[in-house]
């Protein structure tokens, strides 16, 4: 009689493994603040898994911080006795464990994924963007989601911390992808969506065995391919495996995500919006441009052309940026349709079809 309560007591409340990936030492202070902040969850999770991208010294450097930091705990749970151990000791140390894993692909975000989710334990995969932090109770919100057997997927918000400590006055809030973060246009509250967005972001175990993993030839590679859209792909294709499957995203989900000084000028935010029309170019073919394209035809019609007129209204009642804001979303618009085109015309030329990528059951029973 154990067995369906253990089985209704899972399913109500199910084990997250949170997956970060790293690659560039140049964030160690992220790094080690993004783990913290998944260690201090009000909700704790199973496991932090670390996955380095082809970068010998960096996962050596984490092999040895969060072997240390295990040490550490370990003597100070012997001074406090055997007792004390057993008991509040095991609730202090619940989701301190930090696994740091190799890339067991090729390069790139997207096989880092494949990679935690393969070595992965949890009945959840949450992900973590390695520069940002999270919330206290983002674990927790993620898991109200799931209460509902037919959600798959929980996302939630994602705001900018700006290296310059403010907003530059003409960046617009309906391109804060561009940055990785939430834009406007998203509907606020819990909201069923099309896809999740991969930095804030968590997916049932069953998902993956239903459509696979990230596809690998899609995403960022580092800072040398500032591509995205590995996760829309992958929401399509599970939507297509599952037909009824539920996709939410949850505005309470908080994390703060680091936008480094590069990142404010127009240089990277017109580099951005090309790659991200290189990227659709490739969802599209991957998965039909009806789909691939079904939220972005929303966003071009309605989102952009208000922000525009918005940021006019601004420049005629003399409000810092408001020109600028509506010059930027005409520049992002031409040069994301711009990388669009282009990434069609090769698509096609190429041939190139992406098969999404297997993933191992992991350690999970």
């Amino acid at each position: 009689m154990s067995a369906p309560a253990d089985s209704a007591a899972s399913a109500a409340s199910p084990a997250f493994s949170v997956v970060i990936c790293a690659y560039t030492e140049d964030r160690w202070e992220d790094i080690l603040a993004a783990v913290s902040s998944v260690r201090a969850q009000s909700r704790p999770a199973l496991e932090t898994l670390l996955v380095v991208d082809h970068n010998e010294a960096l996962r050596e450097r984490l092999l040895k911080e969060y072997a240390q930091g295990e040490d550490r705990e370990q003597g100070a749970g012997r001074e406090h006795g055997a007792g004390r151990e057993h008991g509040a000791g095991r609730e202090h140390g619940a989701g301190r464990e930090v696994r740091v894993l190799a890339n067991a692909g090729p390069r790139g975000l997207s096989a880092g994924r494949n990679t935690g989710i393969a070595a992965s334990r949890g009945e959840v995969v949450a992900f973590l963007d390695d520069d940002a932090v999270a919330e206290r109770d983002w674990l927790r919100h993620f898991a109200e989601g799931y209460a509902d057997p037919a959600v798959v997927a929980v996302g939630g918000r994602t705001v900018p911390v700006w290296a310059s400590g403010r907003r530059p006055d003409w960046f617009p809030e309906e391109f804060d992808w561009v940055v990785g973060c939430t834009y406007r246009g998203l509907p606020p509250g819990r909201v069923r969506v099309r896809n999740v967005l991969g930095g804030n972001a968590s997916f049932r175990r069953e998902a993956f065995a239903a459509a696979g993993g990230f596809a690998t030839g899609i995403g960022r590679d580092g800072d040398r391919r500032p591509l995205g859209g590995e996760e829309t792909e992958l929401c399509i294709r599970l939507s297509r495996a599952r037909p009824g499957a539920v996709l939410l995203i949850d505005d309470r989900a908080v994390i703060h995500h680091r936008v480094p000084g590069p990142r404010e000028h127009f240089a990277y935010f017109r580099t951005r919006t090309y790659a991200e029309g290189l990227s659709k170019a490739l969802v599209a073919r991957s998965v039909g441009a009806q789909k691939g394209l079904e939220s972005e035809r929303r966003y071009a019609t309605r989102v952009l052309p208000a922000g525009v007129v918005r940021g006019l209204r601004d420049a005629v009642l003399a409000r810092p940026g408001g020109a600028g804001r509506a010059g930027a979303i005409v520049a992002g618009v031409l040069s994301a349709a711009g990388g669009y085109v282009l990434g069609s015309v090769r698509a096609r030329r190429s041939g190139v079809a992406f098969s999404p990528a297997p993933v191992g059951e992991g350690a999970h029973g």
